[in-house]
Parts: C-alpha cells; sequence; structure tokens
C-alpha cells in the first residue's frame, strides 16, 4: 500500500505576507534557497507520492511556473558550467512525478480546497500536505513517517502536535484513545476551541493521510466555524465509519503562515545549511553580541 497522490491546497490569498503576496503565492516565499511549495513537494515524493495535485487560484500562476521546465535557464546554465544549480533546477520537478492543477472557484475553506480534488483523485486514498507547515530536522520526512502507520493499519492518519493549552484556540484539537507509542485512536475532534473547553492539547497539524470516503462527506458538510467548510467537521463525521488515527511525528514544526514562524524557519535551517550555516552562525554571533534590548531602536514593522 502506498499514497501515490498528494493535495496541497495552495489557493489562500496570504494576507498576514502583504504586500509580499500581492502578486506571487505566499507558497513561493523561500526559506533559505527554496520556497515553501517545494519543500512540500519534497516531501510527498519521499513519501511515495507520484502525482502532486494543487487546487489553486487565478493569483497562484507562480506555482505552476515553478514546477515548469525553463529550457532557457537549463541550457544558460550548461553553457556556463554550473552544474549545481543546473542539478539544483532539475530537481524541482524530478523525473517520473506529474502535476494536476485544479482551482478553486471561491475561498470556502480547507474542506471545500480538499473537495475540489475529488475529479484528480477519484477514489484512491490520498495524502494532503499544508506548505505553511514547514517540518523538518527528522531521520525521516513526516509524510514519509505517516505512510509506515498508514502501510500498517490502512486507514486515515492525521499528523498531531502537543501545543501549549493557551493555543488550543488556534488548532482542530483531538481527543484520543492511546493505541501504542505516538499513536492514538481519535475519539472526538473540535475546531479551535477555547481552553476551558479544549479535551485535550493535541493538535492537528498539515498532514493528513483520508480515504476518499471523506469527498461524500465534505459533500454533506455545512458551512461551520467562520462560515467556511470545516475539513474537522468532515473528519467528525469519518469516524463514525472508518478508524481515523493521530499519529505525533517526530521532527520541528514551522508554522510559516505566521511572520514570527517564517523568520524562525528561515533562520534555524539557515544555520543547518551545508552552503551558509557556519558562516550565518559567526554573523548572528557577532550580531547579537553586546545587544541591549533596553536601548535596541532597530525594530521594524
Amino acid at each position: 500500500m502506498r499514497i501515490r497522490k498528494a493535495v496541497f491546497p495552495v489557493a489562500g490569498l496570504g494576507t498576514r505576507f502583504l504586500p509580499a503576496t500581492k502578486a506571487s503565492a505566499k507558497e513561493i516565499l523561500p526559506v533559505v534557497d527554496k520556497p515553501l511549495i517545494q519543500y512540500a513537494v519534497k516531501e510527498a515524493i519521499a513519501a511515495g507520492a507520484e502525482e502532486m495535485v494543487f487546487i489553486t487560484s487565478h493569483t497562484k500562476n507562480s506555482i505552476m511556473d515553478h514546477f515548469d521546465r525553463d529550457y532557457e535557464l537549463e541550457a544558460t546554465l550548461e553553457a556556463k558550467g554550473k552544474e549545481e544549480l543546473l542539478k539544483a533546477v532539475k530537481d524541482v520537478l524530478p523525473p517520473g512525478i506529474s502535476c494536476v492543477y485544479i482551482r478553486q472557484p471561491e475561498q470556502m475553506g480547507l474542506g471545500h480546497a480538499i473537495n475540489c480534488a475529488l475529479p484528480a483523485v477519484g477514489d484512491q486514498d490520498f495524502a494532503v500536505i499544508l506548505a505553511d507547515d514547514l517540518i523538518a530536522g527528522s531521520f525521516q520526512p513526516c509524510m514519509a513517517q505517516m505512510q509506515r502507520v498508514y502501510q500498517e493499519y490502512g486507514t486515515s492518519v492525521l499528523a498531531v502536535q502537543r501545543v501549549p493549552w493557551e493555543e488550543t484556540y488556534k488548532y482542530g484539537i483531538v481527543e484520543v484513545e492511546p493505541i501504542g507509542p505516538g499513536l492514538s485512536e481519535i475519539r472526538g475532534i473540535v475546531e479551535k476551541p477555547d481552553p476551558d473547553k479544549a479535551p485535550s492539547n493535541l493538535a492537528v497539524v498539515g498532514r493528513y493521510i483520508l480515504t476518499p470516503r471523506i469527498f461524500r462527506l465534505l459533500d454533506k458538510t455545512q458551512p461551520g466555524a467562520g462560515g467556511e467548510i470545516q475539513l474537522t467537521d468532515a473528519i467528525e463525521a469519518l469516524m463514525g465509519e472508518q478508524t481515523v488515527l493521530a499519529y505525533e511525528f517526530e521532527g520541528t514544526r514551522y508554522d510559516c503562515g505566521s511572520k514570527f514562524g517564517y523568520l524562525k524557519a528561515n533562520v534555524e535551517m539557515g544555520l543547518q545549511h551545508h552552503e551558509i550555516g557556519d558562516e550565518f552562525r559567526s554573523y548572528l554571533k557577532n550580531l547579537t553580541a553586546g545587544w541591549d534590548d533596553d536601548n535596541d531602536t532597530s525594530r521594524t514593522d
């Protein structure tokens, strides 16, 4: 059993990063030297996916351009003998990997975006990866870890992470019954509960393996929190028909949908970069040496 199709909901406007995202997709924002969406696609490929399904909008052509071949650029790099850069450009989309682009006609929530993938996914189990959630720093990419769970149990799997109790209102929160180390069966799921009403502090983050039954349930799902069709509501209905598992993955998650999380990702992954890591570390040490927060006048909006 292998998940062969991965869905990437990328139709959002990226308003938290305006004006940087006015003319370009937020998923194209780079972390060090690769855009967020490329990290997500690389993770899907590492888990065995062969078809990338992008749920997009008219403002996201830059994503399509990024995964298209640029023969002029490749010829220029080859002529100048820049072999490493040429390899990096060609590796954006390895051979044997295909892309499908489906437009979401209006912004009606994550559940609606995933439902738009039905024509490409059909009756197959599939993965969903939210590029905003960059997960790194583990022995194995997050989706590959989830693929191992899926192969063993053959059912839907949601990636979860423990968050501070006071932040439960930001996430879908699950109530679980443990069945093994880092693995639980989901008994309940609530979208963005107040801390005093949250059943746990286990939050669903941007990685899912879902069965195609979810599409029929999404068709029946009424708008919920925020007036949007919530994937959480359809998953709750799915739990009445099938087992849904929660998997506590290994790795570091960066919430690149927020400015602070995005900056953290750039700093921490920059420190680990094979080309610039040492130089960047030295720069940061010199930059922060002797800083006096009380007299800091360098802050910008």
